[in-house]
């Protein structure tokens, strides 16, 4: 009897690929987990804590979308693996989140430009 039906497979499959990853994904430590998870509830508090605190609706916006930037990255880098992915990956979604504060910058800047001629109407009108 011919020996190639029982030849060792354990090193090499029919499509000549090895048994270790072949880099496509990356298996993230229960200690990263736990600790992004642990960030995240911390900053979900100081978004709360933050809102109770009176600074004006200018100043709380901002500070609530600071912390709610923080808490996306950190979604994005190990929830979403970009913090082991290729270097191409994290400059593309950096400039995606450029372009967005950018563009909400400006949106922002041009409404208080014509604001002066928005009339109210009070609810009382017939």
């Amino acid at each position: 009897m011919s020996d190639h039906n029982s030849s060792d497979h354990s090193e090499h499959d029919s499509h000549g690929h090895d048994g270790h990853g072949h880099g496509i994904s990356h298996i993230a430590d229960a200690k990263v987990l736990l600790g992004t998870f642990g960030a995240l509830m911390v900053l979900t508090v100081l978004t709360v804590t933050a809102t109770s605190i009176d600074l004006g609706p200018n100043l709380n916006l901002l500070i609530a979308m600071v912390i709610a930037t923080f808490k996306a990255g950190l979604v994005c880098l190990f929830f979403m693996h970009l913090r082991y992915d290729k270097v191409l990956h994290t400059v593309a979604f950096l400039a995606a989140l450029l372009f967005a504060l950018l563009f909400v910058s400006f949106a922002l800047m041009d409404s208080s430009s014509y604001q002066q001629d928005v009339i109210w109407v009070d609810d009382t009108a017939p």
